[in-house]
């Protein structure tokens, strides 16, 4: 059986056989400069229990993208915590992007300069932004800043986009609807910026990750509705790939820190055993994961 045609979803449910989804996301810092309060990606639990520096070492990851390579899939993208906190980062998407991989991270932003970006010339493909709101006092609320020393507005998100652009990469932008942004217009910033791909996310509770801070970020079916409809009828605009609570479970392959895959399917993560120790396909076996669901939310285009 190849690993890119059918594999078992879950040991849970071993005569599940379907194709494996192509784009991979590995989670591979744990740390993060910003303290979103949404974030349901920040793997406390990881650090506190197995992992206490929160990544695993440069060889270590080396690996697990080689396998993954190996496993035929398409497309990696780098992610944290803030991936680019990794001082071996634009070592792995050299890796990834010579193993034949399209290549991607999707970063805060913050420590994104010229210099920085020519270390990934002609080996990185895509960067995404996360940008929720163009408004400082709404980004403090939601903790999306460093230490009150960068406190994300419209110009800084504007200067930000055309860099990256202009520096050679494919643009896309994340927004993750939440309670302090769901009334808030933020598609003429969108326009402008221009982005190759748009991703409007519902603010999603996770056990153990986020759920703190979630009650006073959730937002109803009816006020997300609401974001979605103000942000895609205000003229010429971009319309974004919306991703509500049940397009995002289980519709993505996702790595932790530690180099083992997990799903979020029943509302809190579940980790497989280490890549690196049982490879690839039998790590699967240990997450839920559906292509169908990959297919519907738009996560089949052409990245390349």
């Amino acid at each position: 059986m190849k690993p890119e045609e059918s594999l078992s979803s879950s040991k849970d449910d071993p005569d599940s056989i379907q194709p494996i989804i192509p784009v991979v996301n590995f989670h591979l810092w744990q740390a993060c400069n910003f303290r979103c309060k949404f974030c349901f990606a920040t793997f406390s639990d990881v650090k506190s229990t197995i992992l206490p520096k929160g990544h695993i070492p440069l060889d270590q990851a080396n690996q697990v993208v080689l396998l993954l390579a190996e496993a035929n899939l398409k497309k990696i993208t780098f992610a944290g915590g803030e991936p680019t906190l990794c001082p071996w980062l634009p070592e792995l998407v050299n890796t990834a992007k010579n193993s034949g991989m399209t290549t991607g991270i999707i970063t805060n932003g913050s420590k994104l300069n010229r210099e920085y970006l020519a270390k990934f010339e002609g080996k990185l493909d895509w960067i995404g932004l996360s940008i929720d709101s163009i408004n400082s006092e709404t980004n403090v609320k939601a903790g999306r800043g460093k230490n009150s020393t960068i406190v994300p507005n419209e110009k800084y998100y504007q200067e930000l986009c055309l860099m990256v652009k202009e520096s050679g990469f494919k643009l896309k932008i994340n927004t993750v609807v939440h309670a302090f942004n769901k009334n808030e217009l933020i598609s003429d910033f969108i326009l402008g910026a221009a982005p190759l791909r748009w991703k409007v996310m519902r603010v999603l509770p996770v056990d153990g990750q986020n759920n703190i801070h979630y009650p006073q970020l959730e937002v109803t079916d009816s006020e997300f509705e609401s974001f979605i409809k103000l942000n895609t009828t205000s003229g010429n605009t971009l319309n974004p790939i919306v991703e509500d609570h049940d397009n995002m479970r289980g519709s993505y392959l996702m790595i932790d820190p530690a180099g083992r895959f997990f799903d979020n399917v029943s509302g809190k993560h579940r980790y497989s055993l280490p890549i690196i120790e049982v490879g690839v396909n039998e790590a699967l076996k240990g997450i839920k994961f559906s292509h169908i669901k990959f297919i519907q939310r738009n996560g089949q285009y052409n990245w390349s």
